[in-house]
C-alpha cells in the first residue's frame, strides 16, 4: 500500500509538472511513446512560447522565481547557486532549441512513471560524470575496438549504473526537433534535475546554466581513479571532492542522494558479515537475511538504501545517518567529525534545508571540468563519438 501511494505520488506530480497550463497541454499533443514527441524546433508549444511562465514546470529564463514560502526552522526561501563556468549560460536553448529542456523532462517523466528508481539512477549517472573527465557525458560511451574499457564497463557503473535508455530517448527526441544542437553533456545534467525534481515532490527545484560540451575520451581506469568507493572514510571522501573543486559541506550534502536508490550487496558486504560497531544491528539483522555471505556476479543482490521512504528524495537518510541504519562507511563516516556530525544533524532536524542546499550543490557539482569547442563536441549519438 506505501509503494503504490508512492508511486500515486510521483505520478500526480509528474502529470502537473508535464502538463502545465490546459492550453499548453492541448499545444503539445502528447504521443503515447515519448520518442515520437516533435515538436517543431521553431517555436515553444503552442500556449507555453518560449520564455513564458510555466514551460516545461520551471520559471521562465527571463522571469524572476515565483516566492516560496519559507521552510521550517528558518531555511533560505531561495537557494542560491554559483556563477556559471565562463561558456555556460541561463537559457542556453532559448534560441537554438526552445524545447530542449522540456523533451528531457518529458522522457525523465515517463521513465520515472514506470520505475521511480529509474529517477534515482539518473542523480548518481550525474555524480559519476562529472568526477570522471569533467561533466562532458563520457560516461555514456560505449565500448568500441579502439576503447574496448570505457567508464561504462567500469565496476562502479557496470552493471549497477541505471539510466543509458532515458537518455538515448530524450536524445532521441531533440535530435528529432533540433538537430546537432544539444549535447549530451547537457542532457546528463538536465535529467538528474528533473529527477530530482519529481523525487522530491518538486522541493527541490533549480535552474541549470548550459552549453556543455561533449567530452571524446572516456577510460576504465578513470573512473577507478576518482570514483569515490562506498568503502571510504571521512579523509578519503573529502579529498576525492577536493580534487573536483567541491569541499566537505558539499561531500555531506550530495551524499544525501543515497535517500533513493537501491546498492547491490557485494557494495556493503563486509559490512553485513562482521557487523561494526557504527551499524544498528536490527538493521545488520535484516541485511544478513537478504544478501548471501559472500555475493558475487551472478547472485548479488540489491536492497533499498532508505527503506523507509525508498523512493522519496528527502532528508530521512540524514536521520538514518544518525540512526546508525545506512549501509555504507563512507554513509557512516559522516559521523566521524565534528563538523560533518553537526551538518547532518542540522539536514536532519530542519525540515526544507537539505533540499535547498542539494539544488545548489548539484549546480555546482554540474560545474566541474566544463568542455568547450576547442576539447569537445555535440555528439549526434550519446553513445559514440562523431
Amino acid at each position: 500500500m506505501q509503494k503504490m501511494a508512492s508511486r500515486l505520488g510521483v505520478g500526480v506530480l509528474i502529470l502537473a509538472a508535464l502538463l502545465g497550463s490546459a492550453t499548453a497541454q492541448a499545444g503539445y499533443g502528447y504521443a503515447a511513446e515519448y520518442g515520437k514527441i516533435a515538436p517543431s524546433p521553431a517555436a515553444a508549444p503552442e500556449g507555453a512560447p518560449t520564455g513564458s511562465p510555466g514551460y516545461g514546470g520551471y520559471p521562465a529564463d527571463n522571469a524572476a522565481a515565483p516566492a516560496a514560502a519559507p521552510p521550517q526552522g528558518g531555511a533560505p526561501a531561495e537557494t542560491p547557486v554559483p556563477p556559471p563556468a565562463p561558456t555556460l549560460r541561463f537559457g542556453f536553448y532559448r534560441r537554438s532549441c526552445p524545447p530542449a529542456e522540456y523533451l528531457v523532462k518529458h522522457a525523465v517523466a515517463n521513465a520515472i512513471r514506470n520505475n521511480p528508481g529509474i529517477g534515482a539512477g539518473l542523480i548518481r549517472m550525474a555524480f559519476h560524470d562529472c568526477f570522471v573527465q569533467g561533466c562532458d557525458a563520457s560516461i555514456l560511451l560505449d565500448p568500441t575496438p579502439a576503447n574496448p574499457r570505457p567508464e561504462k564497463v567500469s565496476g562502479p557503473n557496470f552493471p549497477s549504473m541505471r539510466g543509458f535508455d532515458v537518455i538515448d530517448a530524450a536524445k532521441a527526441a531533440l535530435e528529432k526537433a533540433c538537430p546537432g544542437v544539444v549535447s549530451c553533456a547537457d542532457v546528463v545534467q538536465f535529467a538528474a534535475r528533473d529527477a530530482a525534481f519529481f523525487l522530491s515532490d518538486s522541493r527541490v527545484s533549480y535552474k541549470l546554466p548550459a552549453g556543455r560540451f561533449d567530452g571524446r575520451v572516456s577510460l576504465e581506469t578513470d573512473a577507478l581513479n576518482f570514483l569515490p568507493p562506498p568503502s571510504f572514510n571521512l579523509s578519503e571522501l573529502v579529498d576525492s571532492f577536493k580534487v573536483k573543486g567541491l569541499d566537505i559541506d558539499d561531500l555531506v550534502v550530495l551524499s544525501g542522494s543515497h535517500s533513493v536508490g537501491r546498492s547491490h550487496c557485494s557494495s556493503f558486504s563486509d559490512r553485513v558479515s562482521t557487523p561494526p560497531s557504527d551499524m544498528d544491528p536490527g538493521l545488520a539483522t535484516v541485511l544478513k537475511g537478504q544478501c548471501p555471505a559472500n555475493p558475487n556476479f551472478t547472485n548479488d543482490p540489491t536492497v533499498a538504501q532508505d527503506v523507509i521512504t525508498p523512493n522519496r528524495l528527502d532528508s530521512q537518510y540524514y536521520k538514518n545517518v544518525l540512526r546508525h541504519k545506512v549501509l555504507f562507511k563512507s554513509d557512516a563516516a559522516l559521523l566521524t567529525s565534528r563538523q560533518t556530525a553537526r551538518e547532518v544533524a542540522n539536514n536532519a532536524a530542519v525540515r526544507g534545508k537539505w533540499e535547498h542546499k542539494f539544488a545548489r550543490a548539484m549546480v555546482k557539482m554540474s560545474l566541474v571540468e566544463i568542455k568547450d569547442a576547442t576539447n569537445g563536441e555535440i555528439r549526434n549519438n550519446c553513445r559514440v563519438v562523431n
